[in-house]
């Protein structure tokens, strides 16, 4: 979906509205000691932008992909998505949201081994509130976005990796979001399989997907159309994809 669904849709807005919009937001994690995770950070993303978030292991990026996908709260600050004030939101609300507007490719996946690849897939659209008869032609539909017909009923334990990452990026689409959030997307794949599955994030952004990635990879922060950089909680502008190796940890 794109963000003009009716106006009383928690997750629609008008065009022209960023899909996201932060303001001074911070993200403190309770001690003793505390932790900053995220310092005043303001960001806005347009609908159809391909943004890398860049940075290494520990510098943050998780948390802001978990603030954006409404899976945390800031202790301060405005997130507007789609031109709603999330904090005005209740749980519920920001549950709606998140099934029906958001998709989230977890670095862990979290795939469920002995469900089938199309069962997984199936699993999202139960949070959506749609009509439990659209299940299954929109779960396979996913799969044949990624190109995974032929493994749609063989259990996830038995995917490779790369077709394990395919299944959670049919899983985040099923639901047709208007924001794909991917957290470190080519981790743990061999060359062949990263770059399959950086061609099918290309191939979502050309058909007006919203894209934020989080990655401590050149080659796939090269990809998108502009980089933000994060270090040690704090967001600045982000350099040329060519300079991202100075960004590993020594």
């Amino acid at each position: 979906m794109t963000c003009s669904p009716p106006p009383r849709d928690p997750g629609a807005s008008m065009p022209g509205v960023p899909v996201v919009a932060m303001r001074c937001v911070e993200r403190v994690y309770p001690g003793p000691p505390p932790v900053r995770a995220l310092a005043p950070t303001d960001l806005a993303v347009h609908r159809g932008e391909y943004v890398a978030v860049v940075g290494p292991s520990g510098s943050g990026k998780s948390t802001l992909l978990n603030l954006i996908g409404l899976l945390d709260r800031p202790v301060q600050g405005t997130y507007e998505f789609c031109g709603r004030d999330t904090a005005a939101m209740r749980d519920y609300e920001r549950a709606a949201v998140r099934a029906r507007h958001i998709g989230f490719v977890f670095q862990a996946l979290r795939l469920l081994p002995l469900r089938t690849a199309l069962e997984n897939v199936m699993l999202a659209r139960l949070y959506s509130g749609a009509p439990r008869g659209t299940h299954h032609r929109w779960a396979t539909e996913a799969l044949e976005q990624v190109g995974l017909t032929d493994r749609a009923h063989a259990p996830a334990n038995t995917l490779s990796e790369g077709e394990r990452r395919g299944v959670a990026i049919a899983r985040a689409l099923v639901n047709r979001p208007s924001l794909l959030l991917c957290d470190e997307p080519t981790g743990n794949l061999d060359r062949a399989a990263a770059a399959a599955i950086l061609n099918l994030l290309d191939v979502l952004h050309a058909a007006d997907t919203t894209l934020i990635v989080a990655t401590h990879e050149p080659a796939v922060a090269a990809r998108a159309h502009r980089t933000v950089t994060i270090r040690a909680g704090s967001l600045e502008s982000g350099p040329p994809p060519a300079a991202l190796d100075a960004l590993e940890p020594a």
